[in-house]
């Protein structure tokens, strides 16, 4: 008899996971998947690659060239382009090969590997914008969502409220003019319930385009503690591309003053003659700077102020930055405090307040609008609480997220 049960309960274990619920998608789980899915995380990832093979490139020499020709071929007379027939025509086959010294071809090599690290830091900015991006949308989505919970409740205490409105005015114990006022807050609750949900669905849809997939039901956030200003600033994306942007200054600066040593170009050839000895040619090419004060030293000092902008920009950026923490690590300080506050001088109150009323209602001792209006009280104050939550979560987050993930790179 057990063998018989045995397939049906293979079939029942088999879909036992697709039918548990659904485990509501986290925080850290939503950052994973819009890193995994960015499209501007790979392209810079791809400019990152593309520079890495290019400094590779970077070091090596020149490819050399093939000399194929003919010299003194005759084009008037009798032996009009006859390759045999002077002794000065010569069938010639060579190679050149241009000369860069080492040094130089290690300060290319450098300029090409800074622009590699910038590349990658573009990356690493690609990806902390992707980050922050989605966490501030996760935040808008679940507070959305939380909020909804409470006009939902405040829509079900309504019905509840009119409910037994209309069971007092049909006992003759009730008026119906309260009838009325119930009835119409109803309706300001639904409008109310529709328009969070409303931003609701526009939070989750602003989610979806990061992380790729609907998901109705969220996690609370989980917040990574806040790192210390010197290090949140040394990461900071304008801060670190700055500081790229220095190195590659630098190196190509470096790379164009040693040009006013110039390259020498090597050539051998062997020439055929018909009839006569073959010759060899060998020699070499030197280019002669007559005015490196004109040409070498000003493309060297234009990358010279180069790399003074570029100074001045990590200044800049770094001063922007340590404003930029100091200013949300100030609005996080005082969100805190207000939230603290509130909890104390309005949550509690209203809270409290609910409850007498309620103990009142059931005793005869307070109406029913009376109620009513304390729980509608109380749900107004838990939003507001909900808004104050929010705001210092966004704040949060982009201490926690605006900066490159690990540090710079």
């Amino acid at each position: 008899m057990l063998i018989r049960f045995l397939p049906a309960a293979a079939v029942v274990a088999a879909w036992l996971p697709a039918l548990a619920p659904a485990a509501p998608l986290s925080l850290e789980q939503a950052l994973e998947l819009a890193a995994q899915r960015s499209q501007s995380v790979r392209a810079a990832r791809a400019g990152a690659s593309g520079a890495a093979e290019a400094a590779r490139a970077a070091g090596q020499l020149p490819d050399p060239m093939l000399i194929v020709g003919i010299e003194n071929l005759p084009v008037t007379g009798p032996d009009r382009l006859r390759t045999n027939a002077d002794s000065m025509t010569m069938k010639r086959l060579g190679v050149t090969q241009e000369w860069v010294s080492s040094d130089k071809r290690a300060l290319r090599q450098a300029a090409a590997t800074a622009q590699v690290g910038r590349e990658a830091a573009i990356g690493q900015v690609a990806l902390a914008d992707t980050r922050l991006q989605t966490a501030l949308a996760y935040l808008d989505a679940y507070y959305a969502a939380e909020a909804l919970k409470l006009t939902t409740l405040t829509e079900h205490h309504v019905h509840e409220e009119a409910e037994a409105a209309r069971a007092r005015l049909a006992s003759s114990t009730g008026s119906s003019q309260e009838v009325l006022q119930l009835t119409a807050a109803r309706g300001v609750a639904e409008d109310e319930s529709a328009d969070v949900g409303q931003a609701q669905a526009s939070a989750l849809a602003t989610l979806q385009r990061w992380v790729g997939l609907a998901a109705d039901d969220l996690a609370a956030p989980a917040l990574p503690a806040t790192t210390a200003e010197q290090a949140w600033v040394a990461s900071h994306p304008a801060v670190v591309q700055a500081q790229r942007d220095i190195e590659v200054a630098r190196a190509e600066a470096s790379a164009t003053a040693v040009n006013r040593q110039p390259n020498w170009t090597w050539e051998a050839s062997y020439g055929q003659r018909t009839g006569f000895s073959d010759m060899v040619n060998i020699g070499v090419t030197i280019p002669l700077p007559v005015a490196p004060g004109e040409r070498q030293d000003r493309a060297t000092a234009a990358r010279l102020a180069l790399v003074g902008k570029a100074e001045a920009a990590l200044e800049e950026a770094t001063r922007t930055a340590s404003g930029e923490y100091r200013s949300l690590a100030s609005d996080a300080r005082r969100l805190a405090q207000r939230l603290e506050r509130y909890r104390a001088g309005v949550v509690t109150p209203t809270q409290q307040r609910t409850q007498a009323a309620l103990a009142g209602y059931r005793s005869n001792q307070v109406p029913l609008m009376t109620l009513f209006e304390a729980r509608h009280a109380e749900v107004d104050v838990q939003r507001k609480l909900l808004t104050l939550q929010r705001d210092l979560a966004r704040v949060q987050a982009q201490l926690a997220f605006k900066s490159i993930p690990g540090g710079a790179p």
